[in-house]
């Protein structure tokens, strides 16, 4: 099998990560209990039993400056039961303070953890957020435009890990927005690597929902787990097949997904040739709006998800849209990285809350990632070192704090 790694063109870094960016400009919608997940006995029993009530002051312009910064802030206070302040919001963004999306996804977490919020309202530049306890149960999140529900589960999703039984969350905004995170990248490829920290969530797409209405809705299901494990990730092995999904909704004929999937599969197979590839044409019949795009996922021998996508726009054609997720796919296996470019940011809260040393291996380091781990070092005692192993490759090694659930017993 043939899955020497291409060199094709690369499109800059900067290029592909501000997508996120821009999404959140368009209104689309350290403790000191803390010991490293070295220590044979972590001394954490759960958020919920950490006493210490001073506020945490974040710079929320720090680094990258936008909603990531914000998002993984209330996670960890929620987690670790810490009263943060976070001023600057979003300080770099063309539109900075909290958008509809932000205080969505805040509010939920603070409803999940029974806790107080100050200054959540749209365009605000600071906020206080007290947590409570973190509790299961069925909530509601509306971002009320086309905002990514992606980032309301990002916010969500790591705290509920942590609650006392199964939670069920109806969220409703942008499935598939342009310039926004798309839902299937998060379950076809975020999904089976947090996995292997033994975080578990079940998704259920109601209805799609795209720019410029929104209207999605998804039911997520998290499960709670006693401790997130360490993981190493440092071998992507061989490419064992890529799948995905071309789907077309509303107006639009179900050949405009017929063509974005051949394209795609052309593409890579040029790159490719003995490597199986499976694209599934859908015609979604339950959503809001008209929209088409594509989700491709390369799975290795090693376990390793890796993603391409991309979303068709008026006046881009069909085969634009194709060729796109299927460049976004090779560029991301490149650089022999066990994760793409938008998952290595993700993880960084789950390495830094796990139980012992994780080691993964990603392409060049992003600033999103910068920016996860400055935020994870001032509210955490985890450890984390970066190795460059040769240009375009990295290596992130994490001592995580070892984070337990008491309300739970053993996974």
């Amino acid at each position: 099998m043939n899955n020497a790694a291409p060199k094709p063109q690369r499109q800059p870094r900067e290029n592909r990560r501000n997508r996120a960016a821009m999404a959140e400009d368009q209104d689309i919608g350290a403790a000191s209990n803390i010991i490293p997940g070295t220590s044979p006995e972590p001394v954490l029993k759960a958020a919920n039993s950490i006493q210490d009530t001073s506020i945490v002051d974040i710079d929320g312009g720090a680094l990258e400056g936008g909603g990531q910064v914000l998002r993984n802030t209330v996670s960890f206070s929620c987690l670790l039961h810490r009263p943060v302040r976070v001023y600057n919001v979003r300080a770099g963004r063309s539109k900075p303070g909290l958008r509809p999306q932000h205080l969505t996804g805040i509010m939920l977490t603070r409803d999940v953890c029974q806790g107080r919020l100050e200054g959540g309202s749209v365009g605000s530049t600071e906020i206080q957020f007290h947590p409570g306890n973190i509790q299961h149960g069925d909530y509601t999140a509306d971002t009320g435009t086309a905002g990514s529900i992606c980032l309301l589960l990002q916010v969500a999703i790591p705290c509920l890990v942590y609650a006392d039984g199964p939670t069920n969350l109806t969220l409703k905004g942008g499935t598939n927005a342009d310039m926004a995170p798309q839902l299937d990248h998060m379950t076809m490829v975020f999904r089976p690597i947090a996995e292997k920290f033994g975080m578990k969530f079940d998704c259920r797409v109601i209805r799609r929902g795209y720019y410029p209405k929104g209207g999605g809705e998804v039911v997520v299901t998290c499960h709670p787990t006693k401790q997130l494990s360490a993981v190493t990730m440092t071998d992507r092995g061989d490419i064992k097949q890529i799948y995905g999904l071309s789907f077309v909704a509303g107006v639009l004929p179900v050949r405009v997904a017929h063509i974005m999937a051949k394209v795609a599969e052309s593409i890579i197979h040029k790159e490719y040739k003995d490597v199986p590839v499976n694209i599934d044409v859908v015609k979604e019949v339950a959503a809001v709006g008209t929209g088409t795009g594509i989700v491709l996922v390369a799975e290795t021998t090693t376990g390793c998800y890796l993603g391409g996508t991309a979303l068709g726009k008026k006046g881009k054609q069909a085969e634009q849209v194709g060729q796109e997720a299927a460049e976004e796919l090779i560029n991301n296996l490149y650089h022999g990285g066990c994760v793409d470019d938008y998952v290595q940011d993700q993880i960084i809260l789950l390495m830094a809350l796990a139980k012992g040393k994780s080691t993964v291996r990603i392409g060049a380091l992003s600033l999103h990632t910068e920016t996860a781990i400055h935020v994870a070092k001032q509210l955490t005692e985890a450890r984390f070192k970066i190795t460059e192993i040769n240009k375009g490759a990295t290596l992130i090694e994490c001592d995580g704090i070892g984070l337990v659930n008491s309300q739970v017993g053993s996974s």
